[in-house]
């Protein structure tokens, strides 16, 4: 009875993951003169160990990654705090605040590019309102890689308000009334009760959000390109300048599982982190 489903999961799926992963042992290499053979690990240790840009896209999404969960975990939780304390006209105003999370990415990074816009768009124009003159934001190595954080920001905090909002609404209001009668308010009271209340649900959101984060391609290939130069470029896109640029499938398969492990590592420790912060 299972079969066919099976068999068409194996087909769009696990079959294509598997040749991908025997593809990330060979030297394959479209347009190349040489043979494909067998390599092993020489893929693995030459992204590791030998190549720089790899190291430096690794690093800026770690960066984007550690900035953007942060950053979009704070305000979300001060929105959702705001909409938590509003009884009337909450589900009008939050239908408002979640435009811009119903959007796709890429429409997200076209609005990017016209307010980020160095010469008609409306960020520069207030800021020369103000007597400051604004960056060219997408064009400079110092402000290209905070325009795809700030688009991130933008477009995904109130998705992190959201389900904050649910974990603030689930709380269970006899203990919230009882650690009151005890004296907590204020940073005690978010420490030790709302935190560890709201987390179960929160962390799913923040572990959502952080695997995003990772695989962050349509903003980069919209805003950037990953320049000027390759100072904006993040892990898939440089995958896929190297599957699809540079017609390296092997190197681009290795690179493509050396982040699936990394991301599975992660999501093992923030889960069991979760899960530890729930006994307590």
């Amino acid at each position: 009875m299972v079969t066919p489903a099976v068999g068409l999961l194996f087909l769009v799926t696990i079959a294509p993951l598997l040749f991908s992963l025997g593809v990330s042992f060979t030297n394959l290499q479209f347009g190349s003169p040489q043979p494909m053979r067998w390599t092993g690990l020489e893929n693995y240790v030459h992204l590791v160990s030998r190549d720089a840009r790899f190291s430096s896209a690794l690093w800026r999404t770690l960066l984007l990654v550690g900035a953007g969960v942060v950053t979009q975990t704070v305000l979300g939780y001060v929105i959702a705090s705001l909409l938590f304390r509003i009884r009337r006209g909450r589900t009008l105003l939050l239908s408002a605040i979640l435009i811009p999370s119903v959007i796709s990415q890429v429409v997200a990074g076209w609005q990017g590019r016209m307010i980020f816009n160095a010469s008609y768009g409306p960020l520069n124009d207030i800021l020369s309102r103000l007597g400051v003159k604004g960056p060219a934001w997408l064009a400079s190595q110092q402000t290209a890689m905070p325009t795809i954080f700030l688009t991130d920001t933008w477009q995904w905090t109130p998705f992190l308000a959201l389900i904050i909002l649910a974990a603030l609404q689930s709380m269970p209001q006899d203990i919230v009334e009882a650690a009151r009668l005890d004296g907590a308010y204020g940073w005690s009271m978010f420490r030790f009760v709302t935190a560890p209340l709201i987390l179960p649900v929160t962390g799913i959101g923040i572990l959502l959000r952080g695997v995003d984060l990772f695989k962050t391609f349509d903003l980069v290939y919209i805003l950037t390109q990953g320049g000027p130069g390759n100072s904006s470029e993040t892990l898939t896109y440089f995958t896929y300048v190297q599957g699809f640029k540079f017609f390296n499938p092997s190197y681009a398969s290795a690179m493509s599982f050396i982040q699936l492990i990394l991301v599975t590592i992660a999501a093992k420790v923030f889960l069991s982190f979760v899960r530890r912060q729930r006994t307590f």
